[in-house]
């Protein structure tokens, strides 16, 4: 398989090095050319520095027809730019954005990309190794809609007492709100898990 990993820091080495050996073709990005110290000398794949969010970047090194994209930089904002050019752009088949932020990593599965979010794991971690009940979100999150298909909840407008509906007859959209016609509230509360609202 072609496998494409934007970010060389430990998890995204670890994999590439893993990858390698196991004889798959290997592309890995990073922005910083001593990220590759990383890799060991024995890895056979490539390894170009370079702007893993840039369609150009990414097809001048092959990454067209690649078989996974991993985004796996320290930065969300990269990584879902990352995921969305190799989603809705380059249309490969299998990729994961590394999240950190909980709420970040629900808001972007809800929009169809699989989120790795890695507050989840360890929280999860932690918990289970001291015994205690603690509700997360998942830690990978994978969307109920394909990645190049975005969902919009149906939903019913309720008429706002500000605006007298929707928004004003100006245009401005106002303070309008949705009431979900399905249990999009109760799966997103149970995805956040600790990230509960503190009364």
């Amino acid at each position: 398989m072609k496998i494409v990993i934007v970010g060389c820091g430990r998890v995204g080495s670890t994999l590439a090095e893993n990858f390698d050996a196991d004889g798959h073709d290997v592309i890995i990005f990073d922005i910083r050319t001593a990220a590759f110290d990383r890799l060991p000398e024995t890895f056979k794949g490539t390894a170009i520095r370079g702007d893993g969010t840039d369609l150009e970047v990414l097809r001048r090194s092959g990454a067209d027809g690649a078989d996974i994209f991993l985004a796996l930089t320290e930065g969300d904002n990269r990584n879902i730019m990352a995921a969305q050019v190799a989603t809705e752009t380059m249309t490969i088949p299998q990729v994961i954005a590394k999240i950190n932020d909980p709420v970040r990593a629900t808001a972007y599965a809800e929009l169809g990309v699989v989120t790795l979010c890695r507050t989840n794991l360890m929280v999860d971690k932690v918990a289970n190794y001291l015994g205690l009940s603690i509700q997360t979100g998942p830690g990978i999150d994978i969307p109920e809609t394909p990645g190049r298909e975005h969902p919009h909840p149906s939903a019913v407008s309720i008429e706002s007492p500000a605006t007298g509906g929707l928004g004003s007859s100006d245009g401005d959209a106002g303070p309008a709100r949705f009431a979900q016609t399905n249990d999009a509230d109760q799966v997103r509360a149970q995805r956040l898990g600790f990230r509960r609202t503190r009364g």
